[in-house]
């Protein structure tokens, strides 16, 4: 029943070579990004992607979520039915009336069914942005109520409305089998009798607003930052199957640029992720800085991305140098196109942001990656920075005490030398471990549990590096290349196997980062040997740790989130003290940083609210007598937030003090 075939075709053609010309303009400028490979593990890859772009996993993890998934199960179903209605606008003969009465009954009951859903959602998600928008639906560029939204919503509605005109004539007109359509019958029933057009003109002319609909929202989609419908499925199989838990490494040679200064010096999987990014606002959401009124907003980095590639597309093209900075100096804010420094330095490369988003955009590696431009290419980092680098280049740790001084948190123990062949395990201090005054108790709390169970340890003593954690997230990776192989050359040299680290931060980089220079040993958290130690029962518990009254757990970001060691500080807590600990509201997965990672550490918050104190109020809304961490940055960020806030007499423990205390008779 398509009216003349001959104008659809050229509007087809028309729509089509939008379609394919936008397409090309787009995918043709993430070929300017540097090459990286991402075909490995093509199964791992594939049913990843069947979970979270098919199963819209972490979309479900939102309750709006079920009105997107039903939308997009929608499309998929639809698509089928709308193939047909173009092949049907071409050769009017095609239709599913070829296939055998069931099957043809069985796919007219389905797209009938899941018009009406897709209708549902749509009104539905009308209705959100009109009413009850979510803050993370608006930013700078993205409003909740803008018109490109709309109009998409508009189109979509259109399709439905359209599809059920058409049909609902066709049943008035006797040419459909109303059980085969039960809402298109419903409709043509009570809704086509009254109007003042005959059912062949409604026919026809829903026909025309079906195929008017469909090819505009084919030839505006490439234009429009609805491309995600386009790039999300391939993202999700595109991307990284490890936990952004480590970098890649630079090559060092005399005339190339280091870090990601301009657009084209990112990969063209950083370009992809920019125009699969749906803009849905959970990344922002998740983002310590951004929560407590910081410049950096996850969301509008990956826009400036995308935004600063289609203005320099061009120029780029053809060997100009870009025109719009994808760096703004100094303290300007974040704008179209260029993210500002002060964002890119807030970020505490929690990696909570990658762990919410449904399509599985990077956006902590393009933030490092900007971060290495700015140090190792103009040398502009925060003024804090500069001590902070010096001390490790000269002394080899954060505050540039002596490297002697790296025994004094000995006191009266009997501290072993590690040896080849005779130690089991490396005690890698680490330099919080060693010098601060604080943390020196957590690692004597440490050295007490390992000799109690019999645990063969040692140490590198004073010629103990720092592992380079903080140089490596704050971009300086040539002093981290530096410091990790002169670490993995002693590692090796010492014949070490076995390592324990009572910090997250060494953990992780001698864990993770340390691989990618050849070190393949066993690397412990010492919330994990301890859980082993205890279920084993090496641990003699002689009492259980009753004096700490209500104890709340905290999660740090690089044993979680980035290593995934969630039960066994628990476990451990839960031994000691005979009862599972209180848990944050936000926790596991979802824990909220202290605002010390990613460098931070080592800089002052000069905007918004202090991420520990937003931490630390969270924990007082809990009533704890004793906040238990397993890191010395959140040790120290969670004793200056109870300070500052005047927390009374609530106490910060470290998980091995708790269970050296239940270690006494």
């Amino acid at each position: 029943m398509a009216p003349n075939p001959k104008l659809f075709a050229f509007l087809l053609a028309l729509s089509a070579s939008t379609f394919v010309i936008g397409c090309y303009r787009r995918f043709s400028l993430v070929a300017l990004g540097r090459p990286e490979y991402r075909l490995d593990a093509l199964g791992t890859r594939f049913s990843r992607m069947l979970r979270l772009a098919f199963g819209q996993e972490r979309v479900l993890g939102k309750p709006f979520g079920a009105n997107h998934f039903i939308i997009f199960w929608s499309f998929i179903i639809l698509a089928v039915a709308n193939a047909e209605f173009l092949v049907g606008g071409l050769l009017p003969q095609a239709s599913l009336t070829a296939l055998p009465e069931p099957l043809q009954h069985a796919l007219l009951f389905l797209f009938d069914l899941v018009s009406l859903l897709a209708l549902a959602g749509v009104l539905f998600a009308f209705a959100r942005r009109l009413f009850f928008p979510e803050p993370s639906l608006s930013s700078d560029y993205v409003k909740a109520r803008s018109p490109e939204a709309f109009l998409i919503l508009s189109l979509i509605a259109v399709l439905m409305l359209a599809y059920f005109g058409m049909h609902a004539a066709r049943i008035a007109l006797g040419s459909e089998d109303p059980s085969a359509l039960p809402v298109s019958a419903l409709i043509a029933a009570n809704l086509v009798a009254p109007l003042a057009i005959t059912p062949s003109a409604l026919a026809a002319w829903s026909w025309w607003l079906h195929a008017l609909a469909l090819l505009s929202f084919f030839a505006y989609l490439p234009q429009s930052k609805h491309m995600h419908i386009l790039t999300a499925i391939p993202n999700c199989f595109l991307s990284d199957l490890e936990r952004p838990n480590t970098q890649p490494r630079e090559e060092f040679k005399r005339g190339m640029r280091f870090g990601v200064g301009r657009i084209d010096d990112f990969t063209w999987k950083d370009l992809f992720d920019s125009f699969s990014c749906t803009e849905c606002g959970r990344c922002q959401e998740t983002c310590p800085a951004a929560g407590t009124g910081k410049s950096l907003n996850p969301r509008s980095i990956i826009h400036a991305i995308k935004t600063n590639l289609l203005a320099n597309g061009a120029a780029l093209r053809t060997g100009d140098p870009p025109s719009l900075p994808l760096i703004e100096a100094g303290e300007a804010k974040s704008g179209e196109g260029s993210s500002g420094e002060a964002a890119i330095w807030a970020c505490t490369t929690c990696g909570a942001c990658m762990s919410v988003c449904p399509v599985l955009i990077e956006h902590m590696p393009k933030i490092v990656k900007m971060r290495r431009h700015l140090v190792q290419m103009k040398a502009s980092f925060p003024e804090e920075l500069t001590t902070f680098f010096e001390n490790i280049e000269a002394r080899y740790n954060p505050w540039g005490i002596a490297p002697t001084e790296r025994t004094k948190w000995h006191g009266t123990l009997q501290v072993k030398a590690f040896e080849e062949g005779k130690t089991e395990y490396l005690l890698y201090v680490g330099c919080a471990g060693a010098f601060d005054a604080r943390q020196k108790q957590v690692t004597v709390a440490l050295a007490t549990i390992l000799d109690a169970a019999g645990v063969s340890w040692g140490t590198l003593g004073k010629v103990e590096r720092c592992c380079g954690d903080s140089l490596r997230r704050l971009g300086n990776e040539y002093v981290f290349e530096r410091t990790a192989r002169d670490n993995v050359n002693l590692l090796v040299e010492r014949g070490v196997k076995k390592i324990v680290t009572q910090c997250p931060h060494c953990f992780s980089t001698l864990k993770n980062d340390y691989r990618q220079y050849g070190l393949e040993l066993e690397v412990v958290h010492h919330s994990e040997l301890i859980a082993a130690l205890i279920a084993a029962g090496k641990l003699d518990l002689k009492q259980r740790v009753a004096d700490l009254g209500r104890l709340l757990f905290h999660d740090s970001c690089y044993l979680g989130r980035h290593n995934e060691v969630y039960a066994a500080p628990r476990q451990v807590l839960t031994a000691a003290t005979g009862a599972s600990p209180v848990e944050f509201a936000r926790n596991g997965e979802r824990s909220f940083c202290c605002g010390a990672g990613g460098g931070r550490m080592w800089q002052e918050e000069q905007e918004g609210e202090r991420i520990n104190l937003n931490r630390v109020r969270e924990a007082l809304r809990q009533e704890p007598d004793t906040i238990c961490v397993s890191c010395p940055y959140c040790l120290t960020m969670m004793e200056d937030g109870l300070k500052d806030l005047q927390g009374g007499s609530v106490k910060v423990k470290d998980l091995a003090e708790v269970v050296a205390e239940g270690l006494r008779a």
